[in-house]
Formats: structure tokens, sequence, C-alpha cells
């Protein structure tokens, strides 16, 4: 029987929607609250945590223990698409087809909300949700999405980037810049999956090699459909890279190689997963739909 994919997507879209609606907080300022979530269930593809609960299942794992995990994964990385959407970074009005946080509140709320969602993310991987997690694991995941989210992984890759409007950057500065934007929670990701699944060591570097190689597909093809993509579709507006002068893969390899390149990377990381059984299914074809998606 062939691997329904968007069966499985929808599903599981609908389990991390619902909890991320449980969890939600029930005190603070209404507004910070409200602020959190408009962006946070504003309709994102949830591919992080999606990735993380499939990682679960490949190493044969229950996915169900790793719900909290995985909604700790998108609020992080809804805080990042709030700060990056801001004035001083890319100032972009459109984000998921609505207005961004700070288009539709204010600068200030949409800079607190993103730090709300940061440390609720935290306390989420440390409340009651998780208390099937021995606290030798609790710490590892603490650990690993800390890295993957602070000066070291995506911070640093937002800062390269904007150290590098205007510049021409060569393509392995332009990998290492995308490795920690987009790659690192992206392999966290995995990582996360893996480890509370019960992965065996050798699996879970197998995991964050997919995880390397669909992140910087996943990259590249976003890099595409700021140039050719559909701006209702991908509810957010294009050209914006070229305008402000931005190293992009299709900028330094153009349209074609760039999609290429982006071939390839996904099938090195379906190479990567070789050794897995049918567990690891969903894996496959969410590598397959990051190379075809439209939005």
């Amino acid at each position: 029987m062939l691997f329904d994919l968007n069966q499985y997507l929808t599903a599981k879209q609908r389990q991390i929607n619902q909890a991320l609606i449980a969890l939600f907080p029930k005190e603070g300022s209404p507004r910070i609250v409200q602020a959190m979530q408009y962006s946070l269930m504003a309709g994102g593809k949830r591919v992080r945590p999606i990735l993380c609960l499939a990682a679960a299942e490949a190493v044969g794992g229950n996915p169900e223990g790793l719900i909290g995990p995985a909604c700790a994964l998108e609020m992080i990385h809804t805080y990042s698409l709030i700060h990056d959407d801001l004035p001083g970074m890319d100032n972009d009005e459109m984000r998921r087809g609505q207005p961004t946080l700070h288009v539709a509140f204010d600068e200030a709320t949409a800079i607190l909300a993103g730090d709300a969602l940061l440390t609720f993310a935290f306390e989420t991987l440390t409340t009651e949700s998780n208390h099937a997690l021995p606290d030798p694991v609790r710490l590892r995941v603490v650990q690993a999405l800390a890295r993957a989210a602070g000066h070291r992984g995506m911070i640093e890759g937002q800062m390269r980037d904007l150290a590098a409007e205007g510049q021409a950057l060569d393509l392995t500065e332009l990998k290492a810049l995308h490795s920690k934007k987009t790659g690192a929670l992206i392999k966290c990701a995995l990582y996360i999956g893996a480890l509370i699944g019960g992965g065996k060591p050798n699996q879970i570097e197998a995991l964050e090699n997919f995880g390397e190689n669909i992140g910087l597909a996943f990259q590249i093809v976003d890099d595409i459909l700021n140039v050719v993509g559909d701006p209702d579709i991908i509810g957010k507006a294009t050209g914006t890279d070229a305008s402000r002068q931005k190293s992009t893969y299709p900028a330094l390899l153009g349209l074609d190689q760039s999609r290429a390149m982006a071939r390839e990377s996904i099938e090195r990381a379906l190479q990567a997963i070789t050794a897995f059984d049918r567990h690891a299914d969903p894996l496959r074809a969410l590598a397959a739909y990051i190379i075809e998606r439209k939005r």
C-alpha cells in the first residue's frame, strides 16, 4: 500500500494544533496571549513538529510522548518568524497569508510576543506533558533545543544573514549561514524525535544527517519560491530577497542549478535513511514534499 502523505500531514497537523490550543497559557496579559495565538495559530505547515514525530516513528518509538517537545519546536519556529519580520530585520508585512504581527498589533507587542513564545517553549518542555521523560533525556532535549535556537544556531544564522545583505557570499559561506538559520532547528527536530523515541546512536546520527540535508533543500526551495512563487499561495510577498540584496541560491547559482542542488540534497537525505524500514516512510515522503512544495 502506498503511503498517503496528505492524510498523514492532515492528521499530524490537527494533532499538533489541538495540542497547541490545549497548552496555551490561561494567565498573563490578554494582549500578549492574543498576539502569541495570532501568529502561532495562523496556519503554518508544522513541518518541524511533524519531522520530530516522524523521527520517533522511524526508530520504532511512540510519537504520542513527543507532543510537548513537538509543540515547543513550533513555538520557537514561530517566535523566529515574528522577529524575522520586524522592521529592524526584514520588515515584512505579510506572513502565512495575514498581516505580520507587528503590523496587526505593534512592534513592541511583536517583540514581547516572540520572547514569550521562546520562553514558553522551554516551560512546555519541563512541565507535566513530559513527566514520562527521564531527567537525563529531558536535559539533553532542553540543551539541544537551546543550542539550535541560540547564538550558535538559529540566531547566529540570522546575524550572518543580516551582515551579508549587499554582499556576495560564496557557496560555502551561504551553506554555513543557512545551516544555522534554517537547518539547525530542523536537524534538532529529528534529533529530539529520535532521542525520545529510543533510537540507537547510529540511528540518531543517520536522522541528524537526514535533517541536515533536508534543511538545506528546504532553504533552497524557499529561495526559489521568493523568485518564482505565487504570493497568494505562499502567503507572503515575493521578490524581497533581491530587493534587500540578500545572498540566495538563485542569485548565486541561477534557478536551474539551484533546483538541481535541492534535488541532490534530498537524494543525500534519503540515502542517509536507507537502513530504516517502512516506519521511516513518512520521512521519505516528507523529503519529497519539501522539494515539491509550492509554499
